[in-house]
């Protein structure tokens, strides 16, 4: 059986929700990819005994917990007090740790606060986790059933600590057998469509089914447990994206982050030496601002009147055909750029582009390539900023669908 790891996440403004806590998430992903059985998030506010009793409770019914947060030098910073009372472990000065905040201040030129001090203060018998990217040095312990491990609460901070010495830890530990997670990234089809194809196959009990929906996309993640025979996780994952068809856009392991839509389009723009000319409304500039800095998009134009569009191209504007009116357009675009592709979006309906519209439009993306036009029409509603980046899916569908050879919808 995997080990039982918990995440124990400390800040007031966590608990209030002003921020997301994006570290328990971030974790958890590493623990499950690691082999843990991540059994519980918890959340404590800047309140000590609180504090001091989940850590109580924690070590009795885990074998590992990741603490984040509260390691900072103001008073509402609780989590080494916290542990002193929780495990009779009395706070000693580190001189090593002192040294190193010190030096963090001095390599920028800057006299270290008096209130740092308090950060050098660490358990009896705590292992030191050294901080190379900020002033809070973190500690390890094991306390009860469970492996202890404290880190700062600031994101960027908590990873390397995490990547450097927790993990290493983790590993030499616990006996572990290494997760594996697919996710299965489609667009263009709607959950209860997906959901209905996969029902028709028998998913094993120990394969751990999930979904994730987002604007114009959702996941399909399988999660085999260590061991789990490889043959039988290929023939699973195989038969989910046979199903799932030509909206399965691309397949990634373990969360990598490389494989949103925008990368597999970029990646296929580059080998393919295509190049782009982008024309919006609906998307407000939007789609040009998530493919900023790519060499492949030639230009962009945004323009909110549609009339005005067409007028400064010296072309009418149907609004009862918009394909007819989006080819037209396209294909002017395309006598004043060298692009290799060009992109139009047009939209019909009531304005939209206001901030508290929630009017349905009929949306048309028109891709022109090689002198032939595809096309796709969606009905899009919602508030303005939900259509807008379902019209920026819609293009980077398209032009996704025409890179990998499939059917345009």
């Amino acid at each position: 059986m995997n080990p039982v790891i918990e995440i124990l996440s400390q800040g007031e403004e966590i608990t209030t929700g002003q921020i997301a806590d994006t570290n328990a998430a971030w974790l958890s992903q590493q623990a499950v990819v690691l082999g843990f059985n991540v059994a519980r998030h918890n959340a404590v506010g800047d309140k000590l005994m609180d504090l001091v009793q989940v850590l109580r409770d924690i070590a009795m019914r885990a074998d590992c917990c990741i603490c984040t947060g509260g390691l900072g030098p103001t008073s509402d910073d609780l989590t080494a007090e916290a542990v002193a009372q929780a495990f009779d472990r009395p706070l000693l000065f580190d001189e090593i740790a002192f040294n190193q905040i010190r030096q963090f201040f001095a390599n920028r030129q800057r006299i270290m606060p008096e209130c740092n001090r308090k950060q050098a203060l660490l358990p009896k018998d705590a292992l030191r986790l050294d901080n190379l990217w900020g002033t809070a040095p973190g500690f390890a312990l094991q306390a009860g059933r469970c492996w202890f491990a404290f880190a700062p609460g600031v994101p960027a901070e908590m990873r390397q600590m995490f990547l450097a010495y927790i993990k290493p830890e983790l590993q030499n530990r616990f006996v572990l057998q290494p997760s594996r997670l697919i996710t299965i990234k489609t667009a263009g089809i709607g959950e209860s469509d997906l959901q209905e194809r996969i029902d028709t196959i028998e998913i094993p009990p120990q394969v751990q089914l999930g979904f994730r929906a987002e604007w114009g996309e959702v996941q399909t993640k399988l999660l085999f447990p260590g061991g789990y025979p490889q043959d039988n996780q290929d023939r699973l994952e195989n038969r989910i994206v046979s199903l799932l068809g030509d909206a399965v856009y691309a397949v990634a392991e373990n969360d990598c982050q490389d494989n949103d839509l925008v990368s597999v389009v970029a990646k296929s723009m580059a080998e393919k030496s295509y190049t782009l000319s982008a024309v919006e409304t609906l998307s407000q500039g939007l789609l040009a601002a998530k493919l900023a800095g790519m060499p492949w998009l030639l230009n962009s134009v945004y323009e909110r009147a549609i009339e005005k569009l067409f007028h400064d191209f010296n072309l009418s504007y149907d609004r009862e055909n918009l394909i007819s009116s989006s080819q037209a357009l396209a294909q002017a675009v395309q006598s004043k750029t060298d692009a290799s592709m060009i992109s139009v979006q047009l939209y019909s309906g009531q304005d939209c582009t206001q901030s508290n519209s929630e009017n349905a439009v009929t949306v048309t993306t028109v891709l022109l390539v090689n002198g032939e036009f595809k096309q796709s029409i969606r009905i899009l509603a919602g508030d303005l900023k939900r259509k807008q980046h379902q019209a920026v899916l819609l293009v980077l569908d398209v032009l996704r669908r025409y890179l990998q050879g499939k059917a345009i919808v």
